[in-house]
């Protein structure tokens, strides 16, 4: 594991930082590169598993119902073709 210049990287930053702020970042620092070094170990060549248990949706077939047409538009001023109208936006 390489060395974490927290020196460096406060200059880069451009912020100044303690002694005892030094310390706590560059352990701070530290823990995140462990956490990148494991997910580097990991092996990617493996096929995703997007769900545990392989299960395939089963859709019902639509059906066309026929219903008592009611005249809904007879409430309103505002329809046009079968449709409400409504303002212009």
């Amino acid at each position: 594991m390489e060395e974490i210049n927290i020196k460096e990287i406060s200059k880069l930053a451009r912020i100044k930082l303690s002694e005892e702020e030094e310390e706590k970042f560059k352990k701070d620092l530290e823990v995140v590169k462990k956490m990148f070094d494991e997910i580097d170990e990991i092996d990617a060549n493996e096929e995703p598993s997007y769900h545990p248990i392989k299960i395939k949706n089963r859709y019902r077939e639509d059906k066309k119902i026929e219903r008592e047409k009611i005249d809904i538009f007879s409430n309103t001023i505002h329809k046009e073709n079968n449709y409400f109208k409504g303002p212009r936006v």
